[in-house]
């Protein structure tokens, strides 16, 4: 392998570094309750629940979250925490909102997380199960990332409630029944798509020489 060669894979090596940090969805870091579930039909109810971007990666600018909730006259306030200290902050009404990729993506020697918090009522006649978060992640397709949905769902009063669906979550609060699918796939984006045809290049460049 000539000197020019070699110096050309290294820098398509360094480029992949530098143009491709992982990517991955949020995950569940925290919850909590007031009151503690089991929830009330027709009764005010408050979720705060945390997540944290996974340590090493990014949440890319093109992606955004949408978040939906059961409660009626829902209010959300969104915090986002950067190296612990406050960034980012908006506030939504009604059963959804979203929180745009902008206000997440950072570089990988940060730490970010944020904090949702939803304000609203228990359906009156609610029975079974109360689905009080839902989280995806929406990809710039309008897709869902595969393996990014957390659901926060919780029982009624009165009611026996059994959650089939995910990976049950450590208890945190003693009544808690909280499930999520952990995140596992971010997703094809345009960056991955560019690194590798660089790569590409390279190996052909590479194979012409020898």
């Amino acid at each position: 392998m000539t000197p020019t060669i070699r110096s050309l894979l290294c820098g398509c090596i360094l480029l992949l570094l530098i143009v491709l940090p992982a990517a991955a969805s949020p995950i569940m870091a925290s919850e909590s309750f007031t009151p503690n579930p089991p929830l009330v039909p027709g009764g005010q109810q408050q979720l705060v629940a945390a997540f944290a971007i996974p340590s090493g990666t990014t949440f890319p600018k093109n992606h955004e979250l949408q978040m939906q909730t059961d409660l009626t006259n829902a209010q959300w306030n969104i915090q986002v925490v950067l190296d612990g200290n406050n960034a980012a902050q908006q506030s939504a009404s009604g059963s959804a909102a979203f929180i745009n990729g902008e206000i997440l993506s950072y570089s990988v020697n940060h730490d970010v997380l944020f904090t949702v918090t939803i304000t609203g009522k228990v359906p009156a006649s609610q029975s079974g199960t109360v689905t009080v978060l839902q989280l995806v992640e929406i990809d710039n397709t309008g897709s869902i990332v595969p393996g990014s949905e957390i659901a926060i769902v919780q029982p009624v009063a009165g009611a026996t409630a059994t959650v089939t669906a995910g990976t049950a979550l450590p208890t945190l609060t003693p009544p808690l029944v909280t499930t999520s699918i952990p995140a596992q796939s971010p997703g094809f984006s345009s960056g991955v798509c560019f690194a590798g045809a660089s790569l590409a290049l390279c190996l052909f460049l590479w194979r012409r020489k020898v």
